[in-house]
């Protein structure tokens, strides 16, 4: 059997192992079989992804069989295996299998272990599904996949109704995307005459130009494709209009945090339009969509990040903005840089994520970071797990020397911005360089609530209830408690640090967060390596990239400038004079409240769709349902039987002269009907 028609179907066989056998099979026996699936598909990635970097390795076809045939429809189920396809593999099964080995600590608690596992390994089944896709179809059923597994692992804890609502919600915005995504598969088939994206691809060019009707106006016909396609990528990786779903999946476990918002679901959209680079080459006018809804979002997302004091919204926020670096990157037709910052992306948010579960598990399932503080002597490996990310992903470096992953991928993007030349290129440089300053500012905030000044622990009420529990009965909001020994008059514990569990994707996600931008740079990157490096399975723009090397000093220093600024004032709002935000909210309640409330997009949408929808389901129901057709069809029909059979009772007397008077009765009346005619 081909390697990577393992790494693709071990995921789903332990899925079902574990979720059929569930407790007849057992918590350990469950974990073991999907976590060891996991691990035996990253193994079996990595060497394809450095066989790749290694320029030994081909793109090949790996077909698995005939799914659809009607009429002109020819789909085949095929793996393709190609550059892009590697990097995938490896940051989807790396951070899949590590958020495995993460939860058998997270979750030691849960009464629902197999199914929790069942549900992680269908989710990256479906993620490689969609990245090994030959066809749109075949990306278009793991992309629904990725959605259907979100939706159960966002309600896992489905006696929470904010569980349940957080999935119906993401449930609800994904269609949204999706259905223009599935437009635009129906439009490339209605235009092209076949869904295989290597044949679109080639014949592509000769549509360019072209015009197609829709919606009663003739409109270019590849930019027309690439907006509907890129409207499913804005669902699936939450870009501004289609972002409401991804802080509330916070209502799921923290493990699926990471594994929705750093390396698989999110960053779908971002995979498809670098899959599909060729196609949105031909439309400039889709690449500007593209690049001014990813520099809005990157903007959107740092504005509001700044406010949040949820620990687990505030890196889902970070996502949100990162991924709009990703996205304005492709649209100015830097992929490479995209998928760069994807794969070095992967890392350090994942190593946030569980970091940020890490320090809940410490607190008792507390996520305020307002009752944090101090925390770094009681969690040091937490800690320092926690300032590795940081430091990635607010781009810490010296030019030429070292620097942490983002160092090397977001700052690529911005100089990548720079370099193009153009007007969306230099608004996208503007707002990157104010994003990283805001990114800057609120990941050291976190860091400084969280780790440093005075505990705040006795605030907390969840905390305080925690303290007459040493013996861990679980709880709704994280399913576990940490136990506590005797350390002050206050709480009567103090934080402990996770287990080895918990602790040892931590140590490793640290390390891809110092090297990964370090070690792999040069082949994302480099003008010249980078085209043997992607072999044609994205669009390498190796004149950008040999720009992006040529910009001023002044650009290549901007992010590291506003790190520092970021940095600085983080210190001195959050350290140095605690007085700061306060005061500051004082001034601009405004401001703080626009930003708290998330630019009022909740209670825009609610306005303009949820309760026109609920009063539109209220009519329908009463008026309509209840009032028309129960009133007319099925109760009225009934009630109409029901008194024309009370009425005919009253002639069933058994009398033989009252059934000869009703006979006599319609021979009068057939004889005057007659005499009449």
């Amino acid at each position: 059997m081909d390697t990577i028609k393992l790494i693709v179907f071990l995921p789903l066989l332990a899925a079902i192992i574990a979720g059929l056998g569930n407790r007849m099979i057992g918590n350990v026996a469950a974990k073991l079989v999907t976590t060891a699936a996991l691990f035996a598909s990253c193994a079996l990635s990595w060497p394809i992804f450095l066989a790749f970097m290694g320029g030994s390795a081909e793109a090949h076809v790996v077909p698995v069989l005939d799914f659809i045939r009607s009429g002109d429809l020819n789909v085949q189920w095929s793996l393709r295996v190609d550059t892009l396809t590697a990097v995938m593999l490896v940051v989807v099964t790396s951070v899949s299998s590590l958020v495995h080995l993460y939860s058998w600590g997270y979750m030691s608690e849960d009464p629902s272990q197999p199914r929790f596992f069942a549900y992680l390994s269908l989710f990256t089944f479906a993620m490689l599904m969609l990245v090994t896709a030959d066809s749109l179809v075949q990306m278009f059923f793991g992309w629904e996949g990725v959605g259907l597994a979100s939706y159960l692992l966002i309600g896992f804890w489905y006696h929470k109704p904010s569980a349940n609502a957080a999935a119906i919600k993401a449930f609800v915005v994904n269609r949204v995307g999706d259905f223009g995504f599935s437009l635009g598969i129906f439009g490339v088939f209605l235009v092209f005459g076949t869904v295989s994206i290597p044949a679109i691809l080639e014949a592509a060019p000769a549509y360019a130009g072209s015009t197609i009707g829709f919606l009663g106006y003739r409109i270019d016909t590849i930019t027309l494709l690439c907006i509907l396609l890129f409207i499913g990528a804005m669902g699936k990786s939450a870009q501004l209009g289609l972002h409401t779903w991804l802080p509330d999946a916070m209502e799921g476990p923290t493990p699926v945090s990471a594994l929705i918002h750093a390396a698989t679901m999110v960053t779908a959209g971002v995979f498809m339009v670098c899959r599909l680079s060729p196609l949105f080459e031909l439309s400039e006018t889709a690449t500007n969509l593209v690049t001014y809804v990813g520099a809005a979002t990157a903007l959107f997302a740092a504005t509001v990040g700044t406010t949040q004091t949820d620990i687990k919204r505030v890196i889902a926020y970070s996502t949100c903005s990162q991924l709009g670096y990703m996205f304005f990157a492709a649209g100015i037709g830097a992929y490479g840089a995209a998928m760069f910052h994807l794969f070095t992306h992967a890392f350090f948010k994942a190593l946030l994520f569980l970091g940020a579960g890490s320090v809940i598990h410490a607190m008792h399932h507390e996520q305020d970071m307002r009752y944090y503080g101090g925390l770094r002597k009681h969690i040091p490996l937490t800690f320092w797990a926690m300032m590795a990310g940081t430091l990635a992903i607010t781009g810490v470096g010296v030019i030429g020397v070292f620097g942490f992953a983002g160092f090397y991928s977001k700052d690529a993007i911005i100089e990548a911005a720079f370099a193009t030349g153009t007007q969306a290129g230099g608004i996208a440089f503007a707002v990157a360089v104010f994003a990283a300053l805001l990114t800057s500012f609120y990941s050291w905030r976190l860091i400084f609530l969280t780790f440093f000044g005075k505990p705040r622990w006795a605030q907390s009420e969840h905390i305080q209830h925690a303290a007459h529990d040493h013996h861990g009965h679980g709880h709704d909001h994280e399913a576990h408690h940490a136990h506590g020994d005797q350390d002050d008059g206050t709480l009567g514990y103090h934080p402990h640090e996770s287990p080895l569990p918990m602790l040892v994707p931590l140590i490793v996600l640290t390390l891809g967060a110092v090297f990964a931008g370090y070690v792999w740079h040069s082949h994302f990157l480099d003008a010249e390596l980078g085209v043997e490096f992607w072999q044609g399975s994205l669009v390498f723009d190796a004149h950008l990239m040999h720009a992006m090397h040529e910009v001023p000093l002044l650009v290549k220093l901007s992010a590291t400038i506003v790190m520092i600024l970021g940095l600085a004032l983080a210190w001195w709002a959050y350290i140095k004079d605690t007085s700061v935000p306060a005061r500051f909210t004082a001034t601009f309640p405004a401001i703080y409240n626009f930003l708290l409330n998330k630019w009022y997009w909740d209670e825009l949408y609610t306005l303009l769709f949820v309760k026109p929808s609920f009063w539109f389901g209220r009519l329908f129901w009463k008026k309509g349902d209840e009032g028309t057709i129960d009133r007319f069809g099925p109760h009225g029909a009934a009630e109409v039987v029901l008194q024309g059979s009370r009425l005919a009772v009253r002639f069933q007397t058994g009398y033989l002269y009252s059934y000869a008077f009703v006979m006599l009765l319609g021979l009068v009346g057939l004889a005057t009907w007659a005499m009449t005619r």
